[in-house]
């Protein structure tokens, strides 16, 4: 069978206030063209598919219907919550996802609800263990909807997560093609820059043997960068199918192809998504600004490496009217190492002089206006 890994959606996500819905219908409609001209038995998508858990009603018409036009390729389609997903407000979607062909698990229930079970066009059977994120207040909550006992409170993050596995994945037999799809931070996956949680600390992360030989492959969402991970069976993260802020610039977006046969380790490979907009930082003065390679597309992230002036920024945003972010170069300040001067018996011009001076900002038309202003507050105060 064939399957389409993908994770990490985040729809709603913004730039510094400025919308990416476009952006993330078209990259929906490269992966669903992917999974059609791939002819796709399955399609996985491993959590955070919006990027709050109040997602906006645009976004949430967006991604029903990105869902909705993967199963129209022919795929069987199986979601997850990530968590940056609304679990319970997902399983609220539940009878929308049933009658549309969708496997939608938000939250947890009982261990058999999360065993979806199905068979290709070709008659291969597949059986997937579908498990929601589980942020750790909620480990011993969720044995015990699995009747797995009380492990007890003392019992760590990984090794709940390793009971949960093992009660999942107990049935996986050698006549199936058995897979795995979690929303969680293996030991050893590397942090992309833009996962922006805590729960990709030390304490969420499980080693890659919870899984069993028996897999034929996991299918994994959290970590945005695309990757292997070293274990029993064939462990993968898909990435993300665009980068959510700059941290993940050098990422290549991208959705995961996998062929997996009952006994047989799945193979995979990747798919970039060229419909994904690109992240681009720069730096220079504003000279060297002016003559770098920008990719016309990109959002842009830029550093002025000379003294801050009066319109300097608006200088730069006019230069790059798709720049998100503009910094003046902390480099160009002055050495904190420097003694400041005495402030006692200096006037309030010559104290915001200084401190323009102190602060790399040699602009004398600056120090005209605090003068101006300074002289007017002056008059008004006589005049009270």
């Amino acid at each position: 069978m064939r399957i389409l890994h993908t994770s990490d959606w985040h729809v709603g996500v913004t730039m510094k206030g400025r919308s990416r819905l476009d952006e993330q219908r078209a990259v929906f409609k490269q992966i669903v063209d992917v999974a059609r001209d791939e002819q796709v038995d399955l399609v996985i998508v491993a959590g955070d598919l919006f990027d709050t858990a109040s997602p906006s009603s645009e976004a949430q018409k967006l991604l029903t219907a990105a869902l909705s036009a993967l199963h129209k390729t022919g795929a069987e389609v199986v979601v997850i919550a990530g968590n940056h997903d609304n679990g319970r407000a997902l399983d609220a979607l539940r009878e929308w996802a049933h009658a549309a062909g969708i496997h939608l698990r938000g939250s947890l229930g009982k261990a058999a609800d999360h065993l979806v079970t199905g068979a290709t066009r070709d008659g291969e059977r597949w059986k997937i263990a579908a498990l929601p994120f589980i942020a750790q207040r909620h480990a011993v909550r969720a044995a015990e909807l699995f009747e797995l006992g009380a492990a007890g409170a003392e019992a760590n993050y990984a090794d709940h997560l390793r009971r949960l596995v093992a009660a999942l994945t107990q049935d996986f037999g050698a006549d199936t093609v058995n897979l795995f799809t979690g929303h969680l931070t293996v030991v050893g996956g590397k942090v992309g820059g833009g996962e922006r949680e805590v729960h990709t600390v030390a304490d969420y992360a499980v080693p890659a043997a919870i899984f069993p030989p028996t897999t034929s492959y996991v299918a994994l969402g959290h970590l945005h960068k695309a990757q292997a991970i070293n274990g029993p069976c064939p462990i993968r993260y898909s990435g993300g199918p665009l980068a959510v802020d700059f941290g993940e610039e050098d990422h290549t977006p991208s959705v995961t192809i996998v062929d997996a046969s009952a006994g047989i380790p799945a193979r995979a490979r990747t798919v970039p998504l060229t419909a994904a907009v690109p992240l681009q930082t720069v730096r220079g003065t504003l000279a060297d600004l002016a003559k770098a390679k920008v990719d016309e597309r990109a959002w842009l992230r830029v550093f002025v490496t000379e003294p801050a002036r009066a319109g300097l920024r608006g200088e730069v945003a006019d230069l790059f009217p798709r720049a998100v972010q503009i910094h003046i170069d902390p480099v160009m300040r002055m050495d904190a190492a420097t003694p400041r001067q005495r402030r006692s018996g200096r006037s309030p011009g010559e104290l915001f002089t200084s401190y323009l001076t102190e602060n790399g900002h040699d602009d004398p038309a600056v120090a005209g206006l605090f003068a101006k202003l300074y002289e007017d507050t002056q008059t008004v105060a006589e005049e009270a």
